[in-house]
């Protein structure tokens, strides 16, 4: 259970070996600047934009899953500026393989009480980054 402390930062990437290609993504769960979650998952043959979505559902999810409470504050960051501003209605989703998974995700984020994402640069991001990596070695 969650401390009186409700905001949470989630660090999240995806990534593809080619686009499409081998992919997955990575994450990271921190409070009062901690990591007290993180993971993986290979994904398989995907392009980068979906790998990048896919992962911040699986790290949405997550934190609705196990650190959500109706009054969960979320700060999400990804290095992935397209997906950012298309989070933040800044760019149109266009690409039909990637519409419903910015769907999904709007629909995950949208139940938590404040829920901000970021860019940040990608030395920012290294954790997930790695997760990332790792996920794409296992495929």
């Amino acid at each position: 259970m969650q401390s009186q402390n409700n905001s949470i930062e989630v660090y999240v990437d995806g990534g593809s070996r080619g686009n499409p290609g081998p992919s997955g993504g990575g994450f990271a769960i921190l409070q009062s600047g901690k990591v007290i979650d993180k993971g993986s998952e290979y994904f398989g043959e995907k392009t980068n934009n979906q790998a990048e979505y896919m992962a911040l559902r699986i790290a949405l999810k997550k934190v609705y899953d196990k650190y959500g409470d109706g009054d969960t504050e979320v700060n999400c960051f990804m290095d992935s500026q397209l997906v950012v501003e298309q989070m933040n209605g800044n760019y149109k989703v266009k690409s039909e393989n990637v519409k419903p998974l910015f769907q999904e995700v709007r629909r995950i984020a949208d139940q938590f009480k404040n829920f901000s994402i970021s860019h940040v640069p990608r030395e920012e991001n290294y954790l997930a980054d790695n997760l990332a990596n790792r996920a794409m070695d296992r495929g």
